[in-house]
């Protein structure tokens, strides 16, 4: 809850029980607007402890009590005090319940946190001399984690990174984004060709995906200092950056996303491109570029990127993510990552 809003929240109970009294003590008879006063416990409900709810409702009960003695509708005073008990109750055990869910909600992002952590391992600023930033963004916010993933690693073949994006959300997304993140991770350190990597992700999916499901992915490697090398299966081009100039790499076959090789369709191919000293190459997943606003058009990427370059990776994807939320009217409605990738000069 924004801090604003908390404040406004903590006050307005009590604004409301000085407004209605003085109104009640100004007006006849004044017992009518008393009755008002049932507002307070129940906002109260909203952001106070069931403790803090019987306090403003006691407060209540008791101004609508002397309030009452001054009406000339003694009568109904049992009535207004009846109800002012009734709704203080009820709105103790509403804030009880509410502070059971936060403390549920509490320990299941305590639990999502744990497996972000674990499915997708913070990116260090610099891989052997890859410079690189990350932004992330998961559809279910409660959660905080989804289907996309990524991961930079150094091996003796060079460093290998990986972008995935995972059909579908929740924990089966989860559970196959955890399962491809494993194999990469090994298959980078054990295989020296590209192509060997993406086959035994490959080959793990298959014993374990639905007849629907599947993984789009983009796998680089830097096996040499100016050398870079991707297989793309069926996932979002990347952009290569150089001085400014932005170039996106198309794949040179139609090869299906993970999971579904059986299906047919080309082999997986390995691109080869120069990459040096100050070269920048920006993976993405679909829910950047097919981000809308609220007129149901897409992200741009293409276009904002040029104007939204800095020199520091950091800074770049900053400015794409503040600009893509901008653009979705500030919530994305899907998973998405980024992963910028820089080449040192030194």
């Amino acid at each position: 809850m924004p801090k604003g809003l908390r404040l406004l929240t903590a006050i307005l109970p009590w604004v409301i029980v000085v407004v209605v009294s003085l109104v009640a003590a100004l007006s006849a008879p004044g017992l009518r607007w008393a009755s008002m006063l049932a507002a307070a416990p129940a906002l109260a409900a909203v952001r106070y402890t069931p403790r803090g709810v019987l306090l403003i409702g006691g407060v209540s009960v008791a101004l609508a009590a002397v309030l009452g003695m001054r009406s000339d509708i003694a009568n109904d005073r049992p009535q207004v005090l009846a109800a002012l008990v009734a709704v203080t109750l009820v709105s103790a055990l509403g804030s009880e319940l509410r502070r059971r869910r936060e403390r549920t909600l509490a320990a299941v992002r305590s639990v999502s946190e744990a497996a972000q952590q674990a499915v997708l391992a913070p990116v260090p600023e610099r891989v052997g001399a890859l410079r690189c930033a990350v932004t992330y963004n998961a559809a279910a916010a409660e959660a905080r984690i989804g289907g996309d993933l990524y991961a930079v690693v150094e091996t003796p073949h060079g460093v290998r990174a990986l972008i995935a994006d995972v059909r579908g959300k929740g924990l089966p997304a989860v559970r196959t984004a955890a399962q491809v993140f494993g194999v990469f991770r090994e298959a980078a350190y054990d295989e020296e060709d590209l192509l060997e990597i993406v086959h035994r992700v490959e080959r793990s999916l298959s014993r374990s995906l639905g007849g629907d499901d599947f993984v789009t992915a983009l796998v680089a490697g830097f096996p040499k200092p100016h050398g870079l090398e991707l297989v793309n299966c069926g996932h979002q081009p990347p952009f290569w950056i150089r001085d400014g100039r932005i170039t996106v790499v198309e794949p040179v076959a139609t090869v299906p996303p993970l999971g579904l090789a059986a299906l047919g369709g080309d082999r997986p191919v390995r691109q080869v491109l120069p990459f040096e000293p100050g070269d920048q190459l920006l993976l993405y997943t679909d829910g950047v570029t097919e981000a809308r606003d609220a007129e149901g058009f897409f992200y741009p990427l293409a276009d904002r990127l040029p104007r939204l370059l800095a020199r520091e990776p950091e800074t770049t994807l900053a400015a794409v993510r503040t600009d893509l939320t901008s653009h979705a009217g500030g919530r994305l409605r899907d998973d998405a990552a980024m992963l910028l990738l820089q080449r040192t000069t030194d």
